[in-house]
């Protein structure tokens, strides 16, 4: 990013230490979901068609086996990303990535899917936007894709992995440009890693927002964010309906639409501030 790529450097703070610290229970997510294992078979069933998984950062096809695992039980053709650890946006690495795109839609005859945790959801986007023709859809969990960079607390972790600074390169500015297909952002209000505002899709068309009670580190397998993938996934394609709450899931998921409306309001507020003159 260039020095003035953002004037006002941190809009909001990155998560404080309470929640840092609740993300301990991501070993719990984790477990309840193989726990669970006897019971995945609730969730909707796939049509076969290839899905392509990218991990967050300083993780790799390890850290999304569960998920993986889970959507092959369901029917549905999962895929790591191949590429080892996610150690930030070095050379080639979104260049490789859209080969193993290419190389399942032209695999399967099928458009292709993709999931991006964390990190992983900024690559999956600029995927789509770069060859929307072989994506299907794509699921991003909590992915900071609007916002500053450093309403994270992993910037530090992004600058020692990948070897540049956070501001080094002006590429979180067209993140926040959507991609052409159907998308769905997962986040959790009491992610210790990324702050919640930082995932949140504004309205538009083919977009939505599904909100799960979880840490960061087991947004991935947490019961709840898999159930809802497979929900996504199952639309037959060129269908794409959004997420429905009624029933039982309305004490699952909590409401979206009242982090959408406070996120909005907090950008209107900042947005005011800017063209405020100065004093």
């Amino acid at each position: 990013m260039s020095g003035n790529a953002h004037p006002n450097p941190v809009l909001e703070p990155a998560p404080g230490l309470l929640l840092r610290m609740m993300e301990a229970r991501a070993f719990w997510e984790h477990y309840a979901s193989i726990a669970m294992a006897p019971v995945w078979g609730v969730a909707a069933r796939g049509d076969g068609h290839p899905v392509l998984v990218l991990p967050g950062l300083a993780a790799g096809d390890a850290s999304t086996a569960l998920m993986r695992r889970f959507l092959r039980s369901r029917g549905f053709s999962p895929s790591g990303w191949g590429q080892g650890l996610n150690l930030g946006l070095r050379d080639g690495v979104v260049e490789r990535a859209h080969e193993t795109l290419r190389s399942l839609y032209l695999e399967h005859g099928r458009a292709v899917s993709l999931i991006g945790w964390s990190l992983g959801g900024l690559y999956a986007r600029e995927l789509a936007k770069h060859s929307p023709e072989m994506v299907r859809m794509v699921i991003t969990l909590g992915s900071p894709f609007t916002g500053h960079p450093r309403e994270t607390n992993a910037w530090r972790l992004y600058e020692f992995a990948s070897g540049h600074r956070i501001d080094s390169h002006d590429f979180h500015g067209p993140l926040r440009a959507a991609p052409p297909v159907p998308t769905t952002s997962i986040f959790s209000p009491t992610d210790g890693v990324v702050a919640w505002r930082c995932s949140v899709e504004p309205r538009r068309n083919l977009a939505e927002n599904i909100v799960v009670e979880s840490s960061h580190l087991g947004l991935g397998a947490h019961p709840a964010a898999l159930y809802a993938i497979a929900d996504r996934l199952a639309q037959p394609e060129g269908e794409w309906e959004p997420f429905h709450r009624e029933g039982w899931r309305r004490f699952v998921y909590c409401d979206p639409e009242r982090f959408r409306h406070h996120r909005e309001k907090k950008a209107e507020a900042h947005a005011a501030a800017l063209a405020s003159p100065a004093e």
